[in-house]
């Protein structure tokens, strides 16, 4: 289950922006190894937090919890605003870019599919009509399968393309490059922290982190095997130029047949994905407004198709908003990564930092998990992501800006919404 919610749309699409900010292979794929050993130190922290305060609130709960309702509210307010419709953007422009190379549209061909994306999916959600959940399985299935394809195709039927020595752009730093080409690594071993909740719920205490261990591990494997494949069959450079790396590679494998198989099954995988978080997403909209009277048009529930219509609209308005936005910037997918990165790591190390908060302010509760080499661990991860926050601004474009403005308006929005809610009482 947790191998099946990671490997995603990401692997198709960010391996190029992390080639075009890697010396030579070897770092290349060295970054990859990095990302699974923080997403490992990151899973052992969240195993604490849903193996003792199991709730299907996740996140939110743990915010509100160890630093009270006012940090728990702004976590809501950039999910509706960045998190959950920048990743609907963000995977509609998957969808945009691999469908392109089935029919293209002409100069704003991503865009163009980005855009009838949202719509479509907010409009199905609305009809009450979306995929099953077998449909999403075998989707999700088709995906793993496309990534050992890859692997297959790469190292198998392609002869190697010739070692690419460097590749930094003149001028830049070590540090900004490996901060931005982690800033991509680590949004594709996004998701864990989801699968962490079904397994802490599910299984007993060593079951947890052998399964943690296990999925990590099997998916930093599939990782450097698929980046290894890309790299083989087309280069460091080869990969940095190319926005449908997983296209290109099977044209060289087996020609635009094989492309073209690979770009269907991409951007069926990127839909289903879409569909998924715009039903999740829209579900975090009808909760805030069932608890802020401020929000009070996004509780309501229609009857008919049983869906949240005003939480549905107001999500796909602002993923279409981000879809134009990455059409602006006209760098789509990256702009759209850079949107959410920010406000993603500021609340991932407020989590994290909850597992030392949680263990001051409740020491008496029973832990059926405890993280290893505690605080140690906790301390790891909350560094690694304050890394990743400083990078994910300082080394990004101007999509991280609007990412961290978005947030801060969420002050004065958190100040009207208590406000109304005293004044109801």
């Amino acid at each position: 289950m947790i191998v099946g919610i990671v490997v995603g749309a990401g692997i198709f699409r960010t391996p190029s922006l992390v080639a075009a900010n890697a010396g030579n292979e070897f770092a290349f794929l060295s970054l990859w190894l990095v990302g699974g050993f923080v997403s490992l130190i990151g899973a052992l922290c969240y195993a604490e937090l849903t193996s003792t305060y199991p709730n299907t609130g996740g996140d939110y709960h743990y915010l509100g919890r160890a630093y009270g309702r006012p940090l728990s509210f702004l976590f809501v307010w950039s999910r509706i605003t960045v998190i959950q419709t920048g990743s609907v953007a963000l995977l509609a422009f998957v969808f945009g870019d691999y469908a392109s190379q089935l029919v293209n549209l002409g100069e704003f061909s991503p865009s163009i599919y980005a855009a009838l994306a949202v719509v479509g999916l907010t409009g199905l959600n609305i009809l009450g009509v979306h995929q099953g959940t077998l449909t999403q399985n075998v989707l999700t299935t088709a995906g793993v399968l496309s990534v050992l394809l890859l692997i297959g195709a790469g190292l198998l039927l392609v002869n190697p393309a010739p070692e690419t020595i460097s590749s930094h752009p003149t001028g830049s730093s070590v540090l900004q490059t490996i901060s931005l080409a982690m800033v991509f690594v680590l949004l594709t071993y996004g998701g864990w922290n989801e699968a962490a909740y079904i397994s802490a719920e599910m299984i007993g205490r060593r079951e947890v982190a052998r399964a943690l261990l296990l999925s990590i591990g099997i998916i930093t494997a599939l990782y450097l095997l698929v980046n290894w494949a890309y790299v083989r069959a087309l280069g460091l450079d080869g990969v940095a130029g190319s926005g449908v790396v997983a296209a290109d590679l099977m044209e060289r494998a087996a020609g635009l047949p094989g492309a073209k198989f690979v770009s269907l099954v991409v951007s069926l995988s990127a839909l289903s994905s879409a569909n998924a978080t715009v039903f999740t997403g829209a579900r975090t909209n009808y909760a805030l407004g069932r608890d802020f009277r401020l929000f009070k048009f996004l509780g309501q529930w229609a009857r008919e198709g049983n869906t949240p219509t005003n939480a549905l609209l107001v999500q796909g308005a602002i993923s279409l908003a981000l879809v134009l936005i990455g059409t602006l910037t006209r760098k789509g997918f990256e702009t759209m990564v850079e949107y959410t990165a920010p406000v993603f790591w500021f609340f991932f190390l407020m989590v994290g930092a909850s597992v030392i908060v949680l263990r001051i302010r409740e020491p008496f509760v029973s832990r059926p998990f405890r993280t290893p080499l505690y605080p140690i661990t906790p301390l790891v991860f909350c560094a690694t992501c304050i890394f990743m926050l400083q990078a994910s601004i300082v080394y990004t474009g101007i999509g991280a800006l609007i990412g961290v403005a978005v947030l801060l308006a969420g002050l004065p929005v958190l100040w009207f919404a208590y406000t109304s809610n005293s004044a109801s009482s």
